[in-house]
């Protein structure tokens, strides 16, 4: 799978947080909203950064998704729908009610993009295959968090590049439609039109 890609200190950094999320899942007690949501979310901090604002790049910025492509995404995790490296094992310690209550308040936080590394040509032409291929469901240039679809735009590279790698293998399942689009893109452009999608999201960093 595209994630056996991601560093070495980064999968230790991250099975030790899996860790104490296994241990300890079995001694929560119910949650409810507000400050025990925050309290929940902080958790999340260590490998997606304060406020779920990732300084990247093997793990993806979390704030501002919209609820319910959160609340579906750790559905894939816990099912094993979503191939991961630890997030699988982290989904399960977490009960319904909870993972509701982390993902408004994850929905709440800005979405801040990440400063990287782009060619502007890719990007250009980027812009133009997004338009054609991708913003009908990631609309406003890929910022938009509609309820379905993640936010693309200042999204780090490597784990879009990862994360494109898992949807051409088959380890990841794409909705009908994306399959679709993501068909015909590489179809016509190739691996290159994808790269060319990815350096136009990393362009975004307003």
């Amino acid at each position: 799978m595209a994630y056996k890609t991601l560093t070495r200190a980064t999968l230790v950094a991250s099975l030790a947080v899996g860790a104490a999320f296994s241990a300890s899942a079995a001694d929560k007690p119910k949650l409810m909203m507000g400050a025990d949501a925050a309290m929940l979310a902080n958790t999340c901090a260590g490998c997606h950064g304060s406020n779920g604002s990732s300084m990247g790049p093997a793990s993806p910025t979390i704030a501002g998704l919209s609820p319910t492509y959160f609340e579906e995404t750790m559905a894939g995790f816990a099912s094993g729908e979503i191939p991961s490296t630890i997030m699988g094992r982290i989904a399960k310690g977490y009960t319904e009610e909870e993972i509701k209550a982390i993902a408004k308040y994850y929905a709440g936080k800005p979405f801040n993009k990440g400063k990287q590394s782009f060619d502007a040509d890719l990007a250009a032409k980027g812009a133009k295959l997004h338009d054609k291929y991708c913003e009908k469901c990631h609309a406003d240039g890929g910022t938009s968090a509609e309820d379905d679809a993640g936010v693309l735009a200042g999204q780090w590279t490597p784990y879009l590049t990862w994360t494109m790698a898992d949807f051409k293998a088959g380890d990841r399942e794409a909705t009908k439609k994306m399959k679709k689009k993501l068909s015909a893109l590489l179809e016509r452009e190739g691996n290159e039109g994808l790269n060319a999608l990815i350096n136009y999201y990393a362009s975004q960093q307003q």
